[in-house]
Formats: structure tokens, sequence, C-alpha cells
């Protein structure tokens, strides 16, 4: 596999890490029909811990089978497939070497009680992700929490650790808890801040939400209206994200979210693609789709981060 000038240009970014990082970026980067052009598309599926079975694959009760999830992957096209210990492990053997994947180290449940806290369980170990073959460890992070010290604390020990083992690490950095209101999870301000946290924290690849154009804290506002930081389209809020990112010098990806339909899909995309961002990692909107639906929409995201569509 031989990397193209931009994905180069990328590695170059990371100029601290180690030889076994760079390449498993290279191998993420490099892998499907968006391989070599600097844009990702990541299948997420985590949504089972996080929201439980029937929520997450009754729609498409393929879904239930974790190979299912690695073979629309593969046959997607997809530069990486990501998901929990478990699911990555029923299919590791069968798949092993077709299709880069991310093992997601912590997760949440919908089981627990309002006042537990925001935060996630650590379910799995870096070393569970060198044995099953992952290109990288995810985990994620809430700003805002009154978990997200111990959160923060979590990761930089853990990714410490992948480094050194060549793993690379994927941070999603999901503002949410007691600092944060409802609105604030999605707002520009809080956004741009929680990539940038991410990337304080050592992230290789850094995964957020696409945001709305409020502004959540009153400081930050002051100084958004006063220097006309532009947060009028989506793509311009991609554009100030990637700006939070080490100006772009940190590979970021935006997640999907709810169930919605495929133009509204698409129209993100372009957003992503015209702000600078390195694409999408969506999981309910492909995986809770027919795989036929699936594979059409995923085969048009493609197009798009082409610029053929």
């Amino acid at each position: 596999m031989r990397a193209t000038k931009v994905v180069q240009k990328i590695l170059g970014n990371y100029e601290g890490e180690t030889p076994g990082v760079k390449a498993n970026l290279c191998r993420m980067l490099m892998n499907g029909k968006l391989g070599g052009t600097g844009k990702m598309i990541i299948l997420p599926v985590d949504q089972g811990f996080e929201h439980g079975p029937a929520r997450s694959f009754a729609p498409n009760p393929d879904g239930y089978d974790p190979h299912y999830h690695y073979q629309l992957a593969i046959d997607a096209g997809l530069n990486a497939y990501a998901a929990p210990l478990g699911s990555l492990e029923a299919g590791a053997d069968t798949y092993a070497g077709q299709i880069p994947t991310i093992l997601k180290l912590n997760s949440a449940n919908s089981l627990m009680s309002g006042t537990a806290g925001k935060n996630q369980a650590i379910t799995a170990s870096v070393d569970d992700a060198l044995r099953i073959g992952a290109s990288a460890i995810g985990f994620t992070v809430y700003p805002g929490s009154d978990c997200a010290l111990d959160m923060f604390e979590e990761i930089v020990e853990m990714r410490k650790e992948a480094a050194a083992k060549g793993v690379a690490t994927v941070i999603w950095s999901y503002p949410r808890g007691e600092a944060i209101t409802k609105d604030g999870e999605t707002a520009i301000d809080v956004a741009a801040y929680a990539a940038h946290i991410a990337a304080l924290l050592g992230a290789h690849i850094i995964k957020i939400k696409l945001s709305t154009d409020h502004l959540m804290l009153p400081e930050a506002r002051k100084v958004y209206e006063d220097q006309k930081i532009d947060i009028a389209t989506q793509a311009e809020r991609v554009r100030h994200c990637v700006q939070s990112s080490f100006n772009g010098r940190r590979i970021i990806v935006f997640s999907g979210g709810a169930a919605k339909g495929a133009d509204a899909v698409f129209d993100d995309a372009r957003a992503i693609r015209d702000g600078g961002g390195n694409g999408s990692i969506i999981g309910r909107n492909s995986f809770q789709r027919s795989r036929e639906d699936a594979l059409e929409m995923l085969g048009k995201l493609v197009d798009i981060y082409r610029g053929k569509a």
C-alpha cells in the first residue's frame, strides 16, 4: 500500500507519533472507496450498548448480527468499522484484515438513573485492541460533565499506552452533563471547544457532532460577536471546528446523529466537505436502513466527498 501525497501530508501533521500509530492512520486513510483522498467514512455500531438492541436494530433486524456490520462496511468501501469489544470479537477472525477496526473502549447505557452523572464505563483494553488486530481505540469524553476530569485522565493514560504499542486513538468528544444545556450540546462555541479538548488530549481522529448557530457560553458569545466569527451556515461551523482542531492538523469527522432522511444526510456531508472536514462517522443512518438502501446512500456519500455530487 503506497500512501498518496494527500495522506502523506496528513500523516506529517502527527510529528510526535510512533511509526506504528502513523501506519495505522495510513491504513484507515488508504482503505476503501475514499482511500487516498484524505476523506473518511466510518461505520460506528455502539448504539446497542447506548440505547439497547431493539431501539438500535429492530428497524433492520439484520443488524442484530455483528457480521452484518463488518460486511456492510466492507461492501460499502468504508475506511473503518468501530464497535465495542463483543461485537468486534464476534467477527474478528472471519473478517481479519478485510476492514480496519476501531475498538470502542468505554460505553454508557440507558438503564442508569438520571442522577448517576454523565460518565462511561471502561469495557475493553488496549491489549484487546492488539489481540483482535484493531487499528485504533475509541473513547468517549463528556466535556461539561462533573465526571469529565476523570474521563480526561482515563483517556490520557490509555492513549499513552496505545501509542506505545502502535495503536491510534479516536476520541468521541460529546458535550453533555451538569454544565451543559440541551441546546448547548450542539452549540457552535461548545462544539468547537469539544473538538479542541480532544486535540489537546492527543486524539489522532476527533469525532464531534455537527453544530447549530446557538452560542451557549456568555463569555464566548462576546468573542464570536466582537471578532465577527462566521457561524451562519453549517459549512462555516464545520470550518470553525476544523480550525479549532489545531487549524486542520488533526483529522476530524462528524457524527450522523439520529435517523433522518437521506437528503438531510447528503446535505450534512456536503457541509462537512465544503467546510474542510475529513468526513462522516455514520451509524444509525446507515445500519437502520435496509442493506440495499444503506449501500446506495453510502455510495452517494462517497461521491459527495469526491466532489461528484
